[in-house]
């Protein structure tokens, strides 16, 4: 497992690019979600992530 969910996706072939998921990801962080953009090549599309926190290592 990534420890990633996806937020959203957006085709990488649309007019304007990257713009609406750097818009969107930055609208999840005025609201406080650590999202980031990433692109997925497989499915040609920027996906809109919010990476899991990494678990604690036990001692």
């Amino acid at each position: 497992m990534n420890g990633r969910t996806v937020l959203e996706r957006f085709p990488a072939g649309g007019p304007r690019g990257s713009w609406p998921a750097e818009e969107f990801a930055r609208a999840r962080r005025d609201e406080g979600q650590r999202a980031e953009v990433v692109m997925d090549l497989a499915s040609d599309a920027f996906l809109v992530v919010v990476r899991e926190p990494e678990p604690a290592m036990a001692a």
